[in-house]
């Protein structure tokens, strides 16, 4: 069942919801970087999910809203399972071998895995030349950065850690796409602040069980973490996961899917500079290249989309018994 909303949001809004899934997301690939020299990958996403989750849902629960309600609950928990504890779980995990710069970059084609892997409009889409050009270019940005971590891994410049952790991030935006698809098409009745709220816990815990089964707790310990990881910590719970993550579910629910993913165009430039001003990352010629032709190859994929289109004018035919009727689209 899709939530069909007869309210039109307002712009102001949409305006701060696309303004923090823009600029906070594309900050939590510098300071999950920064968390995860502190926690293990998988107990950090325990902690900042399942944290973020009860948090929100106890706010859920003070606004009145319906928290147990099981479809809703199964509905969130294959979504945030998918885009939550695989595709982010994946990036937190490469980015103890990576640089926050490539994966940004690497996750940055988002919106070319939404046309492949939305079959219910293949027809639609792949009818355009701009998309499937987009799509082409998509994966050569993909294949380019690729061809120069096999030749770093060649020249020893890069390790063979560093390869697999690029292999592993190809996983991610799949599995992201696919739980973004998966949650705009079942839809809920429940607000979106419930069901991310149910995303997140349930991702949450799925991460402690990864964490065991990698024996994290068996090398932590509690007082050597940083203050600096604390701090991330803090700001990925807060910014990256209530505040941003809630945006986005939010705008799935009310706008198509491949316009909510547009995001992928300020992230990874986000990601880039504070890197490179803050992490001390360098950020090498083929991969700005790189960014380059993933960036203009969501755009070709989203082309379409961003077209100008007239209102058609719909004149009823003349009756006694129905008002005539001349706004746009035929509706008065």
């Amino acid at each position: 069942m899709k939530t069909i909303s007869n309210n039109k949001p307002s712009l102001l809004l949409l305006v701060i919801a696309f303004a923090t899934v823009y600029i906070v997301w594309g900050s939590t690939y510098f300071f999950i970087g920064m968390a995860v020299h502190g926690f293990p990958p998988m107990l950090m996403g325990a902690l900042r999910y399942f944290t973020a989750g009860i948090l929100l849902l106890g706010w859920c629960y003070l606004k009145g809203d319906k928290i147990w309600v099981l479809k809703n609950i199964i509905t969130s928990a294959v979504s945030g399972l998918l885009m939550l504890f695989i595709a982010t779980g994946l990036i937190m995990y490469v980015e103890k071998t990576l640089p926050s710069i490539i994966v940004a970059i690497m996750v940055s084609a988002n919106p070319v895995w939404f046309v492949v892997l939305d079959r219910a409009n293949w027809k639609i889409n792949l009818s355009n030349k701009s998309t499937i050009a987009g799509i082409v270019l998509g994966f050569a940005g993909v294949l380019l950065l690729f061809g120069e971590a096999v030749s770093k891994t060649i020249s020893a410049g890069m390790g063979h850690g560093q390869l697999a952790g690029l292999l592993l991030l190809l996983i991610s935006p799949i599995a992201w796409c696919g739980g973004s698809l998966y949650s705009k098409k079942r839809g809920s009745d429940a607000p979106a602040r419930v069901n991310t709220a149910w995303q997140m816990i349930i991702a949450g815990l799925a991460f402690v069980p990864a964490s065991f089964v990698r024996q994290e707790y068996a090398s932590f310990h509690i007082s050597q973490v940083p203050v600096q990881a604390w701090m991330a910590l803090g700001y990925l719970i807060v910014f990256g996961s209530i505040a941003a993550f809630s945006a986005y579910v939010w705008l799935l629910s009310v706008k198509p899917a491949t316009q909510v993913s547009t995001h992928s165009y300020i992230n990874p430039v986000i990601a880039v500079l504070l890197g490179v001003l803050f992490g001390g990352e360098s950020f090498s010629g083929l991969q700005f290249v790189g960014l380059l032709v993933i960036l203009l190859s969501v755009l070709l994929v989203n082309i379409t989309k961003y077209a100008f289109k007239k209102p058609k004018i719909k004149l009823p035919e003349l009756s006694i018994n129905k008002p005539v009727c001349y706004e746009a689209g035929g509706k008065c």
